[in-house]
């Protein structure tokens, strides 16, 4: 059995606790040639790096050091992820993957609206630190929810836009489970594993949006207090 590759990223692993890679992490011509080894087996250690979320590597780009920055929320609250990104000290912003109007008899019914109501819908996937957060799809009814047609929401959260409008949410709840990400989730996040956050937000006692995050496993934590 080769374990070449193994003994690779043992090393690797060594070198980056001890401080080693701070500035700058081998690519994968340079594994090959400090190590003697064929770019099989260097490419084989850099994956298992990846994997194990210790460095990350963009197409076309040099592996490097994953920075561990997270982003902490309480429960209990009806957070923003947008202020809780800045809050965490981090860089806010967002890609936009689809920005429409259309029906959606599933959605409509979690709202408590007929299926034929015309809702508009955005996907984000958020980023953080420049790094990828959650991806983020969001309806609401077109009636309450047309100013997000023409805002820059790349820069700007959802409820920061609504508010302008007059529009407050003022309750919600949110059913949080774990799970293993898609093969197209996975690319996006560059993460395996994290939350699927449901939530149904009030405005008013009216149901009023309804969102499905997908959160990185290893970026975000859930916080409760108790007692006094």
């Amino acid at each position: 059995m080769d374990t070449r590759w193994q003994r690779v990223q043992d090393d690797l692993l060594r070198r980056i606790r001890a401080g080693e890679f701070a500035a700058h992490f081998p690519s994968e011509a340079e594994v090959v040639a400090e190590y003697e080894v064929s770019r099989t087996t260097a490419r084989r250690a850099l994956q298992r790096l990846r994997a194990e979320g210790v460095v990350t590597a963009e197409r076309g780009k040099r592996p490097r050091l994953r920075v561990e920055q997270g982003v902490e929320q309480p429960l209990g609250t009806l957070y923003s992820l947008n202020a809780s990104v800045r809050t965490a000290g981090l860089t806010q912003r967002s890609v936009v993957r689809r920005l429409e109007v259309h029906a959606d008899g599933v959605v409509a019914d979690h709202l408590g609206l007929d299926g034929s109501t015309p809702l508009v819908h955005l996907e984000r996937l958020r980023l953080a630190g420049d790094e990828p957060l959650a991806l983020d799809r969001v309806w609401l009814p077109a009636d309450h929810g047309r100013a997000l047609l023409t805002a820059d929401l790349t820069a700007i959260g959802v409820y920061a836009v609504l508010e302008r409008t007059g529009l407050h949410l003022d309750r919600a709840r949110e059913n949080i489970r774990a799970v293993a990400f898609s093969s197209l989730e996975r690319t996006l996040l560059t993460c395996p594993v994290g939350l699927s956050i449901h939530r149904l937000s009030h405005a008013q006692g009216q149901p009023m949006e309804w969102r499905h995050t997908l959160v990185r496993g290893d970026r975000f934590t859930l916080t409760a207090a108790f007692g006094g």
